[in-house]
């Protein structure tokens, strides 16, 4: 007999997951949202995407790809149509989280069963772990910069000591970032909800405001674009179909690569919404707009310091610091590095540290709690040496959009193709039910997982096959999603809904 799909009102949801559920499944943290914690509406769901959007990384985004050899709209195209390809996984998973409450974790037992959930959760949770300590080491270069002009001395600081090429002051800096990370996670959610709201109008202004001063400075915005050409570093010059494949796919891939963690884990904030149209309207607003802005920003203002300084300077704490210089004013110093701070702090709290917190939770729901996911996931930042992570930027984006799009190809289908949004509730949170299939492992989601991953990766086997790993999050997308799909048809495993 098939299930009873859950009620509508949002009322039923916190009770259906009542006394058969199992302690190794659920604790409070985990447990679906109740009524009055449905807080964030469009403008909390915009500002969440508006803060996470407006980073360092995004602003030295396009920089990394007109080196490679792009111009700068061709740069911003790649990123907007990486946003818009990212955008629906990340409304289709948001959707679970609107309209059951439940966080990622719980979500993916569905498709991977109770403890085959595990493998795409932890695997989201190691890479916001990675991105986790490239943010934090970033913010804590903007410390280092902050407390320099501040106090002179402090570049001094553990004399000529140095680790992998950073001093005493760099460490010391990221360090004290990380702390303030810390304070977040300690203090939870509503927190962040908080932050990110202020954050995002304030952010918005910080990066206008750099933009009308590059452009008065150097006569116009005409003037800028004519003379972005210039940051052009790669000498090859490719015809149209070389460049798509050789330059336009990878970057493109890179760009879903960057949000692909979110498309994932988007759950996690969804499951505070007051609405579908909330989460819907209020993700589209903030990420179509924001990032392809603020990445235009930073080519301009790039563009604008080869006319000022005869070289281009990509790195905005680096700008920042100069412009310190020249105007001899700690004021605005301060300023400037409060805003990459904030800018920072907003993007990592959010994108890379409410998923291993929830994820290293559901591991052990009765021993580990939310606030102590967050410690974990904070400290595995620090171990994994970010400074020399960031170095591989573009490898690190492209190998792991592989693996993400290969768990997004099999929740994708079961969620929407499969099950048509309807799940029940109960059974995400029962060792014996639906969602156990095999021991707790769904063995159809993981042979379709596998084959996404190994069709991405026998892209790097020839040159005739680059293209699968070049597009690695499409390929392994596909493929899982289509193998899973005639799998899960044939043997109709967990159904809840219909599988027509």
């Amino acid at each position: 007999m098939k299930p009873e799909a859950p009620k509508a009102k949002t009322e039923s949801h916190a009770s259906a997951v009542g006394e058969f559920s199992s302690i190794r499944l659920r604790n409070d943290d985990l447990a679906p949202t109740r009524p009055d914690e449905r807080t964030w509406g469009l403008w909390n769901i915009a500002a969440l995407w508006v803060g996470m959007s407006v980073c360092i990384p995004t602003y030295m985004l396009a920089a990394s790809m007109i080196q490679a050899g792009m111009n700068w709209w061709q740069s911003l195209l790649a990123i907007f149509l990486g946003n818009a390809f990212v955008l629906v996984p990340l409304v289709i998973s948001g959707h679970a989280g609107a309209k059951y409450g439940i966080p990622f974790p719980a979500f993916v037992r569905s498709s991977f069963g109770t403890m085959g959930a595990h493998i795409p959760s932890l695997l989201r949770a190691f890479i916001a772990c990675g991105w986790f300590g490239i943010q934090t080491w970033i913010g804590g270069l903007a410390i280092h910069a902050i407390l320099g002009i501040l106090w002179p001395g402090w570049t001094d600081i553990g004399g000529n000591w140095q680790f992998m090429g950073y001093s005493a002051g760099h460490y010391l800096g990221f360090m004290v970032f990380w702390f303030m990370n810390m304070y977040f996670v300690w203090a939870g959610t509503e927190s962040i909800r908080w932050m990110e709201t202020v954050a995002a109008p304030f952010l918005l202004l910080v990066g206008l405001g750099l933009l009308l001063w590059a452009s008065n400075k150097v006569g116009g915005l005409g003037v800028i674009l004519a003379k972005s050409d210039a940051l052009i570093q790669a000498n090859e010059s490719l015809s149209f179909w070389p460049f798509m494949f050789k330059l336009f796919l990878p970057w493109l891939t890179a760009m879903v690569g960057f949000w692909a963690t979110l498309s994932l884990n988007i759950p996690d904030f969804t499951r505070f919404a007051k609405s579908q149209k909330d989460q819907v309207v209020g993700q589209a607003i903030g990420l179509l707009t924001t990032m392809p802005l603020f990445a235009f920003i930073g080519v301009a203002v790039t563009s604008a310091t080869v006319i000022l300084y005869g070289e281009a300077i990509w790195n905005p704490v680096t700008l920042l610091s100069r412009l310190t210089a020249e105007s001899n004013s700690p004021v605005f110093g301060l300023l400037a590095m409060l805003a990459l701070l904030v800018a920072t702090l907003s993007t990592n709290i959010a994108a890379n540290v409410v998923a291993p917190a929830n994820s290293f939770s559901n591991l052990l729901p009765h021993k580990i709690s939310f606030r102590m996911g967050g410690l974990i996931a904070g400290a595995i930042g620090i171990f994994i040496f970010p400074w020399k992570l960031l170095d591989a930027y573009l490898t690190w984006l492209i190998s792991y959009s592989g693996l993400l799009g290969a768990a997004v190809g099999v929740i994708v289908c079961d969620y929407l193709v499969l099950r048509r949004g309807v799940l029940s509730l109960d059974d995400l949170y029962k060792e014996d039910g639906i969602y156990t299939y095999s021991n707790g492992f769904n063995g159809t989601a993981l042979v379709a997982f596998v084959a996404g991953v190994c069709t991405a990766l026998a892209g790097k086997l020839t040159q005739q096959l680059s293209f699968l790993f070049d597009g690695a999050w499409f390929s392994a997308a596909a493929v899982s999603f289509s193998l899973y799909w005639l799998l899960m048809k044939r043997s109709r495993k967990g159904e809840v809904a219909p599988l027509r």
